[in-house]
């Protein structure tokens, strides 16, 4: 018999054992088809306005799919090696040498490999179309999505597992070669020491996580992170991660052995779930930290994600107020652009022609505008009724009421938006002919004339304007120089990116000249935030498989390892009712803790990093809850299936 015929009848023979790692491999082969198709069909590449920016988003996302993939085949493959050890023995023991060993290994990996990929590139070519449709819809885009298996897609994939086939065979000769032949046969009977608890490191543990959420809740606006901001990322990071590993390797064994110590343990099935947990500290520190750490990567990417595609609607508008807004040109110029206007597809909803005051700042302009070096030098003045008129036309509740040298200074963008009580309120000194001084009452996070825009570069720098009373301004003119600015509201802008070509090489024929277009942003934004939240969902889908794949298969090897102690207690009269209570209390040992921590680790950063300076989108934390909501929906699945395994195969003869 050959090794190709020892390894067909040992696959067949064995099929129920190679399930687990064939729906692994399966798995693996519909996620990387299904992503990579999407960059090959030609529905969705008609369907963007951006080809080139989704390609290299996509082609970015594909290499961290990629490593996901990689990660995840070979952690299900080590499960799998290990399992078969004894295996690997016997075959040694008969005469087979490494080399033969690997070959056959190799054999399994490439039958396996090839049936994975027939039954994921077909399920992979329906789920891509699933796919494809919703990424349209992120986009807001009406284009249907047809049926496809690209060629380069397959390709793709199919070299992918290639190379993991030959990655599988070096690890799987390593194993093998290094394992001395009597450690295969007994490598199941591994028994794991209690780890040595302290209390004081218990009590440490809670210390480092109470550190990292204190300097959290404080807030990036607070003096710590202002001044001390390479001080603050350690503290959160040595507490976050030091606290949650002294967590399950000092207090969950001080918790346990405080358990063990009182009057009624052994009352109950107390001493039975708790007994063999004491044992597994040493080995589940290292993957309860991981699973606590990557559950709060998974739900921070993912809560960060969806409030960027949430916030990117509406903050497109708010960078860019104006559908099409430009510096005056010439008396010609600008009737040749209101005819270019009237003609197209978006004729104009209103036009107004708006002049502000030009002037310079003495004081430092940052006491008014977060991040100076993002506006144009210099300080524009726009009369409280100039601004007001254009507020109307927009519908939004941003008016302002001025009197005397009060002013209120458009900041859009800014982190930190603010209103000034009388007595408070700073003093900020402009220059035209003369100094003067105003007085700042609001900071507020709006834009008069916002981003200014190019069709390929999108946004570049931003007008720095203040709004002032009306007599200050008649006040100050003839002592500064005006700006005047045309400002159009047209019919559907978003799909105004043609338009705003034509109208963008007019004005800047004349250098430096003022050129702000909604639809310049609003494609690249949207699209640009929609391939984000598509690829984030899909590494979320990879990582929860992942993670998936390491709560389950480290349940699997305990429940195996412990199915002797399991006979005993069935032997000594333990009924399957208390028998499956002891493992959901282990299991919920296990499950919990991990869980907890990893949102309690999101949640805090998700809320008083970034929900605190997007308070105008009141959503958004409702939409954070869902997500945890419904990760917390995917873990109590992941706990049920995990004891109802464990309880078969522990119960198991």
């Amino acid at each position: 018999m050959s090794l190709l015929d020892l390894t067909i009848r040992n696959v067949k023979r064995n099929f129920r054992l190679y399930t687990i790692y064939l729906v692994s491999m399966i798995i693996g082969v519909i996620i990387q088809f299904t992503f990579s198709s999407l960059m090959y069909n030609e529905d969705i590449m008609n369907a963007l306005q951006n080809r080139q920016n989704f390609q290299t988003g996509v082609a970015i996302a594909s290499v961290v799919v990629y490593l996901f993939i990689i990660f995840f085949i070979l952690y299900a493959n080590s499960f799998f090696m290990r399992q078969r050890k004894k295996e690997f023995g016997m075959y040694l023991l008969y005469g087979l040498n490494e080399r033969q060993v690997t070959r056959m290994v190799l054999y399994e990996t490439l039958i396996i490999s090839a049936i994975a990929l027939a039954t994921g590139v077909l399920l992979g070519g329906l789920l891509s179309k699933l796919f494809g449709m919703a990424l349209m819809r992120l986009m807001q885009y009406e284009q249907v999505i047809s049926l496809t298996f690209p060629i380069e897609a397959i390709a793709s994939t199919a070299g992918v597992f290639l190379l993991l086939a030959l990655i599988i065979s070096a690890q799987s000769y390593v194993m093998v070669n290094r394992v001395q032949l009597t450690e295969l046969f007994h490598a199941k009977q591994k028994t794991e020491k209690p780890v040595r608890v302290s209390a004081l490191m218990a009590i440490l543990s809670l210390l480092l996580l109470v550190l990292a959420f204190g300097l959290i809740m404080s807030g990036l606006g607070s003096a710590v992170w202002k001044d001390y901001t390479m001080w603050a990322m350690i503290g959160v990071t040595v507490g976050i991660i030091g606290g949650t590993y002294l967590f399950f390797r000092q207090f969950a064994g001080w918790l346990l052995q405080t358990i063990s110590r009182r009057r009624k343990y052994h009352e109950g099935n107390t001493v039975l779930w708790t007994a063999s947990l004491r044992f597994q500290v040493r080995g589940n520190t290292l993957n309860l930290t991981f699973i606590s750490l990557f559950s709060a990567a998974i739900l921070m990417l993912m809560c960060f994600m969806t409030i960027n595609y949430k916030v990117q609607f509406e903050a497109v508008g708010r960078n860019l107020p104006n559908d099409i807004a430009f510096q005056t040109q010439s008396a010609a110029t600008n009737s040749q652009i209101d005819d270019l206007i009237r003609k197209s597809e978006h004729p104009a909803k209103f036009h107004l022609t708006h002049e502000l005051l030009k002037v310079d700042a003495v004081s430092d302009r940052e006491q008014a505008f977060d991040n100076p070096e993002y506006y144009y030098p210099g300080v524009l003045l726009v009369s409280q009724q100039t601004y007001n008129e254009l507020i109307a036309l927009r519908g939004d509740d941003e008016r302002v009421k001025l009197s005397g040298s009060e002013a209120v200074a458009l900041a859009q963008g800014s982190d930190f938006p603010s209103e000034f009580a009388p007595g408070t309120q700073p003093a900020f000194t402009v220059k035209s002919d003369r100094e003067t001084t105003l007085q700042l009452v609001e900071k507020k996070d709006y834009a008069y004339l916002g981003w200014g825009s190019d069709p390929e570069t999108s946004m570049i720098k931003k007008l720095a304007v203040l709004v002032v009373s009306d007599e200050l301004y008649q006040s100050l003119q003839g002592r500064a120089p005006k700006e005047s600015f045309e400002i159009y509201g047209i019919e559907n802008a978003k799909k105004a990116e043609e338009l705003s070509k034509q109208v963008h090489a007019i004005v800047t024929a004349k250098p430096d000249a003022y050129y702000s277009s909604f639809a310049d942003v609003y494609s690249k934004q949207i699209e640009g935030s929609s391939l984000m939240l598509f690829s984030a969902g899909f590494l979320a889908l990879i990582a929860i498989f992942a993670l998936a794949s390491v709560i389950y298969f480290k349940q699997l090897r305990e429940a195996t390892d412990e199915r002797m102690q399991y006979a005993i207690l069935r032997k000594m009269g333990v009924e399957a009712r208390q028998m499956k209570s002891v493992i959901r209390k282990q299991l919920l040992f296990v499950f919990l803790p991990p869980l907890v921590l990893g949102v309690l680790h999101s949640w805090f950063i998700i809320k008083y990093f970034i929900l605190d300076s997007v308070k105008d989108f009141p959503e958004l934390p409702g939409l954070v809850l869902g997500i945890v909501g419904v990760y917390f929906l995917i873990y109590l699945v992941l706990y049920a299936s995990s004891t109802n395994l464990y309880y078969k195969i522990a119960n198991q003869s």
